[in-house]
């Protein structure tokens, strides 16, 4: 039996591509690397052959003829298909908080994924607020904490107070009510808070050292004038660096100007860590002058009252480290934040500066303890709350800040 011969090429097939009807089922010679490559080819071809916008027909039967030899038209154009609102945010969502490059103290428009680390800030500052809310509520309204020494711990516990909610307030405005206003508010507000409480350890360790090296004049009239002085130029000063980003001085149109902590710029932060260093260096010298002091006066009194040797020198070494936990304690808080925001760029990862910052916000939480809930006076009033038998007239002996 003969074999046939090919089968003869029908007047269509013969055509040339661009002649041939728009039925034609025949695939191209490339088969399925034509259209892995061409693409929408088709949806060309079937414009050229129209003199324009092909109809509707004509993109159904080329998506048609491409999925017959090999991957369709309408895969393609899904995969470059530009991606949809939603996927734009989840791509945004990544790059701003798994590869953040600084800490974004700036609320946006679009909601935000809920950022472990906010959380803790968040909590750390309900802490604060209540811890120190009780400090200021017993000093307010007690009328015998007057004196020089508890207006000073009052204005320590306010900054802390004010520190803690703006913690609250920026957690709640950035996931809550996004505002770009409203953020850079509760930004001034944690720049002046947190200000205000460095420098108001500053005032109590002068405080303390003039109680010790003017002991016979501190009760004066000069001690309380002095004491209102200091907290004027405290809160004065505070309030002027918190201004500074709410009126213009931030990063937000210019992004390569930020700090590690948006929306602050570098210039902002370096002053304000420049600021921090002066700070502590005073207070370095101050307790090292107190404790010097310190040593001398339990000298003299062993001295007086024929007390033994290891009587005086268990006296000072009590004294030395009480004074060794406040600045320790207030060093080991700060420090890692202000070199890192000394060294840091807005590039690093955001990461580092929660690592920082959160200890810096520990040390509010730890004022009350240290320079309130120690003092006897303020722990009989909360005693007296406590049992329910508050009276604000209470007589108490007055102390000097160095028994503080």
């Amino acid at each position: 039996m003969a074999h046939p011969g090919p089968r003869p090429s029908t007047p269509a097939e013969k055509a040339p591509w661009s002649k041939r009807p728009r039925h034609t089922p025949l695939c191209p010679p490339h088969g399925d690397n034509f259209w892995g490559e061409a693409g929408l080819s088709l949806a060309g071809w079937h414009r050229d052959s129209w003199g324009g916008s092909p109809p509707r027909a004509a993109g159904a039967e080329g998506a048609a003829l491409a999925f017959g030899c090999g991957r369709s038209a309408s895969a393609s154009m899904m995969e470059e298909r530009p991606p949809s609102s939603s996927q734009g945010r989840q791509g945004w969502f990544a790059a701003r908080n798994g590869s953040s490059s600084s800490l974004d103290l700036e609320s946006v428009v679009q909601p935000l994924a809920l950022n472990p680390w906010d959380v803790v800030l968040c909590i750390s500052g309900t802490i604060i607020s209540c811890e120190n809310a009780i400090v200021v509520v017993v000093i307010c309204y007690t009328p015998a904490f007057r004196a020089p020494m508890f207006l000073l711990i009052g204005s320590l516990a306010t900054a802390d107070l004010l520190a803690g909610l703006g913690l609250i307030l920026h957690f709640a405005f950035v996931y809550f009510i996004p505002s770009e206003a409203v953020s850079l508010l509760t930004v001034g507000l944690l720049v002046t808070s947190f200000t205000a409480s460095v420098s108001s350890l500053l005032t109590i360790t002068i405080d303390r050292y003039l109680s010790l090296y003017n002991a016979l004049t501190y009760y004066s009239e000069r001690t309380v004038t002095r004491t209102y002085i200091m907290l004027i130029l405290t809160w004065g000063a505070s309030i002027c660096y918190g201004l500074l980003p709410i009126m213009g001085w931030n990063c937000l149109k210019e992004p390569s100007t930020c700090s590690i902590v948006k929306p602050l710029t570098k210039n902002h932060l370096i002053i304000l860590s420049v600021s921090f260093f002066m700070v502590f260096a005073v207070m370095l010298q101050l307790y090292v002058q107190i404790c010097k002091i310190v040593c001398r006066h339990a000298h003299q009194i062993a001295v007086q009252r024929h007390f033994l040797a290891s009587s005086h020198y268990v006296t000072t070494r009590k004294g030395i480290a009480t004074l060794a936990v406040i600045l320790g304690t207030f060093a080991s808080c700060w420090l890692p934040f202000a070199i890192y925001c000394l060294l840091g760029d807005y590039s690093y990862p955001a990461l580092y500066t929660y690592v920082t910052l959160l200890p810096a916000t520990y040390n509010s939480m730890i004022n009350p303890v240290i320079y309130a809930f120690r003092n006897q006076e303020i722990q009989k009033v909360l005693w007296t709350v406590c049992c329910g038998c508050f009276s604000s007239a209470m007589p108490f002996r007055s102390r000097s800040p160095s028994d503080v």
